[in-house]
């Protein structure tokens, strides 16, 4: 294999704008299949790339899928990604394998609020893309408008590389500005390209556009710019220099089509070869955990010691797949490697190019390439080395979960096998997340979204059978004392014997803080030390439910400044039964009151919105703390009680289009507003009964 000759792309996207179609037109053309399926196939059939259940009956790309084709002698290895914000993650874990992508656009929307994502992810692990302009067949699709939106919303240094010929329901083919010809895809698919002299009426307008395009391209070239002003411009010098552009990043070459009606997408595997890195351009940096994290260059060679990272974990039928990408070096099987992570060793068993669900069995694959290997027992990110190296790999970006909800199980049964689904999922994916309420013991699951969350829910009834209740989680709410109260508490008990006396006496109040605090004042030996912890510990016990609705007391200050005791009958036990028994009898003089958790929310929105997310926050018992605009974003900072979280991504993306990004993390407990206490005791007051 010719490691010049490898193209590691990912196809992304907002949601609906086409990547999967593409993808399987991609996989038509290349010869992988014979057929091409749809995103919502008949029969159940569905896209090759969309594999599970859920995504064919959705109709949405739900898991990326890797595949590999050869195109011109080219091979490419292709990952197709969801465009739902839900599942970024695997966008996230795709995005740092690449080499370069393909950005796909609806010629009718423009750029999408996933698109503003996708683009971010894009430049944040530094990945060259060209972008390509989908459904022209559509009503309304205007290339020259997306390519402009292109520039004001995402500061591309977008350009046309080709024009259309016609528009929606008359797009007949499609113009390319370098070779100044119009090409046309006939045959039943699409499959056959026809080269033809450009339509009469439109060389102005190719003149025109072909113009902008090397006046912008020859910014990178001064000798593309000397050649074009004396009219001797060739086409291997356009393409050379719109190439170490979009490497650099500083361009980002324009293509249209509309693959659904199978028109533009071999000129655009065309542009992929030509003008996207190969694994050797970019720079990719291990770190010596041997050497203090020391900064290591990987190479693209097959002779150095080998370095891959797992970025893709599946449960299959047969134990765990992990999708690897080589950065140097090579796997073939019986080799052994060093988890980075753990040190443990492993043998490379089987090794396989993945198409989708399927795969094909190869004994060896050097860097630069993308394979999956069974039977490894790791996690998400680990690096696998050579044994005589210890290197691993940076980190991706994970989001914090932003949604929860809670789960129960029907059956008891179930609770084995809902461990295993909780236990397999939280290791495949790392926005997703499991656990138990220590308060409530509720089984509480979090994520980035409503579907995202309902997607596993869905998978755990399917592929583990558990019969399951949803709900929403309870809030954990807390108690404290408002009004300061001095107590004098005498615990005595005779029933013949030995019997049981302790008095203590001092003062309940607030610490001033969530913490509580207990303080020892007693002088002169009235209640002697050894009885002391017995006090502490009928004070901390007496925390755990407070008499008011049954719920955890914080910020309760209890100061023991005097008290007395019986040589014989006094012991630590009725020291803790008195503390326990003053601060029940003092509790409701201390006029307690009940607090809710609030959160620290941050939302991020296009400034358009800002009024929009104001009154949601408002809506939703929030108060705006900070407000920072930066060009046409704005971040707006606020707390809002948990309570009103629930559903708050939801209310978000309807008022803003999709385009707000929030995160969320606890601030302080407040006092419950009156009426809603009342409301609150009320109901805790009904249900014991």
């Amino acid at each position: 294999m010719d490691i010049k000759k490898v193209r590691n792309i990912g196809i992304s996207a907002h949601i609906d704008s086409g990547k999967t179609t593409l993808a399987e037109r991609i996989l038509y053309y290349c010869n992988k299949i014979y057929r091409i399926g749809e995103v919502r196939g008949k029969n159940g059939v569905g896209a090759t790339m969309d594999s599970m259940e859920l995504e064919k009956e959705r109709g949405i790309t739900i898991a990326s899928a890797a595949t590999n084709v050869n195109w011109k002698g080219y091979n490419l290895n292709i990952i197709d990604t969801p465009g739902h914000v839900d599942f970024t993650i695997e966008v996230e874990n795709a995005l740092r394998v690449l080499d370069g992508a393909i950005l796909v656009l609806c010629g009718v929307s423009g750029v999408q609020s996933q698109s503003i994502t996708v683009d971010r992810q894009l430049k944040r692990y530094k990945v060259p893309h060209i972008a390509f302009i989908n459904k022209l067949d559509r009503t309304g699709a205007d290339p020259e408008k997306v390519t402009d939106q292109l520039r004001d919303k995402l500061d591309h240094n977008a350009v046309l590389m080709q024009i259309p010929i016609g528009l929606e329901e008359n797009f007949e083919g499609i113009i390319d500005l370098i070779s100044h010809k119009a090409r046309y895809f006939t045959g039943p698919k699409g499959e056959q390209v026809v080269e033809k002299e450009i339509p009469e009426d439109y060389i102005k307008k190719t003149e025109e556009m072909r113009e902008k395009m090397i006046d912008a391209v020859s910014m990178f070239s001064d000798d593309l710019a000397e050649a074009f002003l004396e009219g001797l411009e060739t086409e291997e010098m356009i393409i050379d220099t719109v190439r170490k552009a979009t490497i650099a990043m500083e361009l980002t070459p324009v293509f249209i089509g509309s693959a659904f009606k199978n028109k533009g997408v071999q000129l655009l595997l065309d542009a992929v070869v030509q003008y996207l890195p190969d694994p050797t351009t970019g720079v990719n940096i291990a770190h010596d955990k041997d050497d203090d994290l020391r900064n290591v260059k990987l190479s693209s060679d097959p002779e150095l010691p080998t370095v891959a990272l797992a970025f893709k974990l599946e449960n299959q039928q047969y134990g765990q797949l992990t999708y690897l990408r080589i950065y140097q070096g090579k796997l073939a099987k019986g080799m052994d490697i060093i988890n980075a992570r753990t040190g443990n060793k492993t043998k490379v068993g089987r090794l396989a190019k993945m198409h989708a669900n399927n795969m094909e069995d190869i004994s060896s694959a050097e860097a630069g390439d993308i394979v999956a290997l069974f039977g490894v027992d790791c996690a998400l990110g680990d690096t696998f080395n050579s044994p005589d190296i210890n290197y691993t790999m940076r980190e991706s970006f994970v989001p914090k979960p932003i949604i929860s909800l809670a789960l129960g199980i029907k059956y008891s049964d179930d609770q084995d096998n809902l461990a295993k689904a909780l236990t397999r999922f939280t290791k495949e994916d790392p926005t997703f997340k499991a656990n138990v309420d220590e308060e409530t013991g509720e089984t509480i699951i979090h994520g980035m979204g409503e579907l995202h969350l309902n997607v596993y829910i869905e998978r755990i009834r399917r592929e583990y059978q558990v019969e399951l209740e949803v709900y929403e989680p309870q809030v954990s709410y807390r108690e404290t004392l408002t009004k300061a109260v001095e107590f004098d508490y005498i615990h005595k008990k005779q029933s013949g014997g030995r019997g049981q006396f302790a008095r203590i006496k001092g003062i309940l109040t607030h610490s001033g803080k969530d913490e509580n605090i207990f303080n020892d004042k007693i002088r002169g030996g009235n209640i002697p030390s050894q009885f002391i912890p017995g006090c502490e510990k009928g004070f901390l016990t007496s925390l755990e439910q407070g008499g008011l609705a049954g719920f955890p007391v914080v910020g309760v200050k209890m100061t023991l400044d005097d008290g007395s005791y019986h040589e014989v009958d006094s012991s630590q036990l009725a020291f803790e039964i008195a503390t326990r028994s003053a601060f029940k009898e003092n509790y409701h003089k201390a006029k307690p009151i009940i607090l809710e958790p609030v959160m620290k929310i941050s939302v991020e929105t296009p400034s358009e919105f800002r009024g929009n997310v104001m009154a949601i926050i408002n809506q939703n018992r929030g108060i705006v703390s900070d407000t920072i605009i930066d060009n046409h974003f704005t971040r707006i900072d606020s707390e809002i009680p948990l309570a009103e979280t629930f559903g708050l991504a939801t209310q978000l993306r309807s008022v803003t289009q999709g385009k707000a990004d929030f995160t969320m993390e606890f601030s302080e407990y407040k006092a419950l507003p009156t009426k809603m206490q009342e409301d609150l005791l009320k109901k805790k007051n009904t249900n014991n009964t």
